[in-house]
């Protein structure tokens, strides 16, 4: 995924599924500069990373 798309993403009101290496991704914030996200993993609000926004890909 590239950074404009992960933004698109963080901004919209619909739901879109992103992964991570597999796993279902929240977007909770785009660095646009560095290229990184920090996205909430699974469904505990405590299980945070900060990637670079490459490693996202989204479902379908």
């Amino acid at each position: 995924m590239d950074v404009q798309r992960a933004v698109e993403i963080f901004n919209s009101k619909d739901t879109h599924k992103v992964n991570l290496e597999g796993e279902s991704v929240w977007i909770e914030h785009v660095d646009q500069q560095n290229g990184m996200a920090t996205v909430q993993v699974g469904s505990r609000p405590t299980n945070t990373m900060t990637v670079n926004v490459d490693r996202l890909k989204e479902g379908e």
